[in-house]
């Protein structure tokens, strides 16, 4: 509660009191010089206590009110204290929520800027995999290729291989024919030469044995 409200309600209570002490020493009428006789002096008396007794209550429920007032401003001092720690709870709140803010949105930032390195990344490990990929299937194909063209010459040389023995099993067997008739030829030539060799002697001794049977008969006829 600020100070000025504060001395204010003070003030009043004050004045308040002053007032109902004012009202308990407030003097009775003043005695008129008239005669009186005792049950008026007796009325007379009863009505000032009354009087007395209304004022004291008077003043009794003004201290009782500044009593009360001032249990009123004690609470709304205290209410207004505990305001004001909840304005300062609230701005302590506000500002801790701001830098909260504030944190979450840097922290947003940082994980967005890792996640976008992360992408990159995995993006450029991608690219790398496939050219990796492709280059090994290239590789793989070019030693396919080289492999089946090994491959091929070699059964390129293994079929001329076989082609040369086979030429030459054949032109072996075709000698050896060859040499087989040449061989037959000479084997016969030399059969018919000693044949006709055995027939030339057979022929000259027949020759020669009717020769000498045709000289024998002419002698003998002589």
């Amino acid at each position: 509660m600020p100070k000025k409200a504060k001395s204010k309600a003070k003030s009043k209570a004050k004045l308040n009191i002053k007032k109902s002490k004012k009202g308990r020493r407030a003097a009775p009428p003043k005695r008129r010089k008239v005669a009186v006789s005792i049950p008026a002096l007796e009325a007379a008396a009863t009505e000032a206590a009354d009087f007395a007794a209304k004022h004291e209550a008077a003043a009794a429920e003004s201290k009782g009110a500044a009593e009360q007032r001032r249990s009123h401003t004690d609470a709304a001092r205290q209410e207004v204290a505990k305001l004001e720690a909840a304005a300062k709870k609230a701005k302590r709140d506000v500002a801790w929520g701001a830098a909260a803010v504030k944190e979450a949105n840097n922290r947003a930032a940082k994980l967005d800027a890792l996640a976008e390195k992360a992408r990159r990344e995995a993006t450029g490990r991608e690219a790398a995999a496939e050219r990796a990929r492709r280059a090994a299937a290239e590789k793989a194909r070019r030693e396919a290729a080289q492999q089946a063209k090994r491959e091929a010459a070699e059964k390129a040389r293994l079929e001329a291989i076989e082609r040369a023995k086979r030429k030459a099993a054949e032109k072996a067997e075709r000698d050896a024919a060859r040499k087989a008739e040449r061989e037959a030829a000479r084997q016969a030539k030399r059969e018919a030469a000693e044949k006709a060799k055995i027939e030339a002697a057979e022929r000259a001794q027949r020759e020669a044995a009717e020769k000498a049977e045709r000289e024998a008969t002419r002698k003998l006829e002589r």
